[in-house]
C-alpha cells in the first residue's frame, strides 16, 4: 500500500470518527448533558468514547475531552495516551487541551471551533488568548481542524432545547 493509500485510508478514519463525536454530542443535548461528544482511538480502533458530564455529574472538569480521556486510561491500563489520537466534536478549552498535554496525546482532530461555541453560549475565548502566547507550530502535537457540513448540529440542537441548563 501505497503512502499516499495510507493517508487517505487515515482520513477516511477520521471523518467517520468525527461523525461518531458528532453524534455523541448531539445524543448529549437530547439525553440531557452539553453539547460536545469525544473519542479516543489508538491503532485504528476506537478505544472510548464520551460526551460532556458537567451538569449531569456537578462537575465543572467533567468535559467530553476530559471524560473520555479518562476513560480510555482505563481501558489501557495507563495514564499515558501515547500513540492514541482525540477525536473531538468541538475545538478542546484550555483545559481538555492541558490534559491532552499531560496524557501525551499524539493528536487532536476537532470540528466546530472556538466561535461556533460561543454563538451556543460557550464563550471561552478568554481562556484560549492566554494559550496564545506560544505557537502551536512549538507544541509537542499536532492540533488539526477538521470541517463537516454538520460541525454545529450539536450546538444547533442545544439552543434549541428548552429545559437546557446553561453554564
Amino acid at each position: 500500500m501505497t503512502t499516499q493509500t495510507q493517508e487517505a485510508n487515515a482520513r477516511e478514519l477520521e471523518l467517520t470518527w468525527m461523525a461518531q463525536a458528532i453524534t455523541l454530542a448531539t445524543n448529549s443535548v437530547h439525553n440531557g448533558g452539553g453539547p460536545f461528544g469525544a473519542l479516543v482511538a489508538k491503532d485504528g480502533e476506537v478505544v472510548a468514547s464520551g460526551n460532556n458530564q458537567v451538569t449531569a455529574t456537578l462537575d465543572p472538569s467533567a468535559h467530553a475531552e476530559v471524560s473520555v480521556m479518562r476513560a480510555a486510561c482505563r481501558e489501557l491500563g495507563t495514564f499515558s495516551l501515547e500513540g492514541c489520537v482525540l477525536v473531538t466534536s468541538c475545538e478542546p478549552c484550555p483545559m481538555c487541551l492541558a490534559t491532552a498535554l499531560w496524557a501525551r496525546v499524539d493528536r487532536i482532530v476537532y470540528c466546530a471551533d472556538r466561535h461556533d461555541a460561543a454563538v451556543a453560549g460557550f464563550d471561552d475565548r478568554k481562556f484560549y488568548d492566554l494559550l496564545e502566547k506560544k505557537p502551536q507550530s512549538m507544541w509537542p502535537m499536532t492540533v488539526e481542524h477538521l470541517d463537516l457540513p454538520n460541525r454545529t448540529a450539536p450546538f444547533d440542537a442545544w439552543l434549541a432545547k428548552a429545559d437546557r441548563i446553561d453554564y
